[in-house]
């Protein structure tokens, strides 16, 4: 049998069965380091679509290819399979060959097309020098000169002119941008295109108001666009300043907005423009505002009604919906504001867990939560309740939790729904700053030592109302919020704190629960003392001793001192929670005589002293007896001899028993 007819034809895999393509790790990484990223929803547990990423052409280049390939194989397939005659398979195959060169042929700029094409797969190549780079690239940008504009819809030809601003120099991006000037609105809606303008947007910033311009009047529309909607959320939150953020924003305030907003002007006016809404409302009165406010409240609501499109997660609706409650709140009519802001509530009630990964999102939620009646707040709790552990390690998501856990009076919900939830999730929380804040806001809230001044006036920002609308007081709803979550942190200490403690920030969050949560704690102290037990130095140095990690050492120390050293008042500060006389009880009964000799004579010696201080002006006559009959003299210059660090400040300790 001849060999064109034994050859089986090619085919591209059907799309369920190609498997994933192959993958770069170490290019990937590359990449991811230097784009930003648009920040994720809580609701969203899976990696974005393509089309929400900021380094889009790297999506697929090699998709690219087999769908160029299968240009060709396409023709291919419609050759039956089982033809007997090969002279007539033959006959068949340069028939389909004929046909599929006249196609090409007839689409228009086949040629210019193919020299691109040609070009385009010398100059993608990772591995190029700088010098060959640039000479391919500007091969491909002599063949696509001109001619941009009308190539760029192909799905081919948008990727070539995205390599081209990818890898180009500045003149070269700037030349692309010229030429697709008055199309950037139809490209940001189409499947392929969006990508390129997203590019021109990040590496054209002298162009970046002129195409956010081409937006105007459309802003709504595009938002609820499939395709176009990432083009924007991304342009607002990565890349625009605030006067090109107000660009996009400017729908939002209604078609009258734009007949008394300049849009490039004096440098007076942009910077009135930068403000937002607040700007944009300076002078006007009455009316006016009312009709500003109405449309803007109109086209938040298109947007909340249509939840499917997607837009309700991005930063830019999130904006627009703070500013509306900014202003709501300026009006003199406590009964209108209270009554926009109930209409508000009620049209985004239950997409309030899509705004709260955005810091205006996150400040909208908040305000509701804080105005709420008692039912409102329990429709927010109940919205947010299933995505609690993404929320504790959100930066600006947890700040919804922390102001729902300060201002909601029914502690009972807030400790069934939240509190129990985020104590469960511990020991996965504990390992991120994040995760570990929300642990820290259950037993000690807004301290100094865990929270920045910055995250503190955050927080504050919703007391003021918080004493209009809450009736409880504040200390006793702290107080409240820590019993329902110090059970089952304590159980959580007395499993697993011994294995926590030894990583940095573990160490830190089981320090902060001995000493400020409330209830039993002898089960927890046992399980951390037992830790100590082991022989002293460890034999093992993948796991050394808890005392040879400086960071578990000071759990130890801060335990028997009591609290946490105070730089401003240079002494400690009783923890009124934790009794440090009991530690140090406990310590003398459960690591016993050997463990603690070896530890002195090595890194344990500032432990060993804050224990001896501890017995010293606390405890009773017999345990003083026996820690100093521990340290005979032949002891204490075996420890001396030893030379630890703090060897002196614990022979001055010895010394007080």
């Amino acid at each position: 049998m001849s060999p064109a007819v034994q050859k089986a034809p090619k085919k591209r895999p059907a799309k369920t069965q190609a498997g994933p393509s192959a993958k770069k790790p170490h290019l990937e990484k590359a990449s991811e380091a230097k784009a930003k990223k648009r920040s994720r929803p809580i609701t969203s547990s899976l990696p974005e679509d393509s089309a929400d990423t900021s380094d889009e052409d790297e999506h697929d280049e090699e998709s690219f290819e087999e769908e160029v390939e299968g240009e060709d194989m396409d023709a291919e397939m419609d050759i039956e399979e089982n033809t007997k005659d090969p002279n007539a398979a033959r006959e068949s195959h340069k028939e389909q060959r004929a046909i599929l060169a006249q196609r090409k042929a007839a689409k228009p700029h086949s040629a210019l097309l193919t020299d691109a094409k040609r070009a385009w797969t010398l100059a993608r190549q990772k591995s190029l020098s700088k010098k060959e780079r640039t000479k391919h690239i500007n091969a491909l940008m002599d063949i696509i000169r001109g001619k941009v504009k009308d190539i760029v819809f192909k799905h081919d030809a948008s990727r070539i002119v995205q390599t081209v601003v990818k890898y180009g120099g500045q003149k070269e991006r700037n030349e692309i941008a010229e030429e697709l000037k008055g199309k950037y609105r139809e490209l940001a809606q189409s499947k392929y295109s969006k990508f390129l303008v997203t590019k021109l947007i990040r590496f054209c910033p002298t162009y970046r108001a002129i195409i956010l311009r081409e937006f105007q009047g459309h802003v709504l529309k595009l938002l609820l666009h499939r395709e176009a909607s990432g083009v924007l959320s991304d342009a607002f939150e990565l890349y625009a300043n605030a006067y090109e953020r107000s660009i996009l924003l400017r729908d939002f305030y209604g078609k009258e907005a734009s007949l008394f907003t300049v849009t490039a002007g004096s440098s007076e006016e942009q910077e009135r423009s930068k403000r937002g809404l607040k700007g944009l409302m300076e002078g006007l009165e009455g009316e006016r505002r009312k009709r500003v406010l109405s449309a803007l409240k109109d086209n938040l609501v298109t947007i909340y009604n249509n939840p499917d499109k997607g837009a309700v997660v991005h930063t830019i609706v999130h904006r627009a919906l703070w500013e509306y409650l900014s202003a709501i709140a300026e009006i003199e009519d406590e009964a209108e504001a209270e009554k926009l802001r109930r209409e508000m509530f009620e049209t985004c009630q239950d997409v309030l867990a899509e705004m709260v990964h955005t810091r205006d999102g996150s400040r909208a939620v908040r305000e509701f939560i804080a105005w709420g009646t008692a039912k409102d707040r329990k429709h927010i709790v109940k919205a947010i309740k299933p995505h609690i552990e993404r929320i504790c390690k959100d930066d600006e998501a947890q700040l919804v939790l922390f102001s729902a856990l300060d201002i909601i009076d029914d502690t009972k919900l807030t400790a069934k729904s939240l509190v129990s939830d985020v104590v469960a999730a511990a020991s996965t929380l504990y390992t991120s700053s994040q995760g570990r804040r929300s642990l820290f806001y259950l037993v000690a809230p807004r301290t100094r030592r865990h929270f920045t001044p910055a995250q503190i006036a955050t927080l504050a920002e919703t007391d003021a109302i918080r004493a209009k609308t809450s009736k409880k007081d504040d200390e006793l709803r702290t107080s409240e919020i820590r019993k329902a979550a110090s059970e089952g942190l304590l159980n959580w200490v007395a499993q697993s704190g011994a294995e926590v403690s030894r990583d940095p920030g573990g160490s830190l969050v089981v320090c902060e629960i001995m000493l400020d949560a409330d209830g039993d704690k002898t089960s927890a102290m046992e399980a951390l003392l037992n830790a100590l037990c082991a022989p002293y130095p460890s034999s093992d140095p993948v796991t050394p001793h808890p005392i040879s990690l400086p960071h578990t050492s000071r759990i130890y120390k801060t335990l028997l001192q009591g609290g946490h050293f105070s730089h401003a008042t240079k002494s400690i500060e009783q923890a009124p929670r934790f009794s440090a006389r009991e530690f140090a009880t406990r310590f003398v009964q459960v690591v016993g005589r050997d463990s603690t000799v070896a530890m002195a004579q090595g890194d344990g010696a500032f432990v060993v002293a804050a224990l001896c201080e501890q017995l010293a002006e606390h405890g009773d006559v017999e345990e003083r007896k026996t820690v100093k009959g521990w340290f005979d003299a032949k002891t204490r210059k075996a420890v001396e001899a030893a030379g630890p660090k703090g060897v002196s400040v614990l022979l001055e300790s010895l010394k007080k028993l």
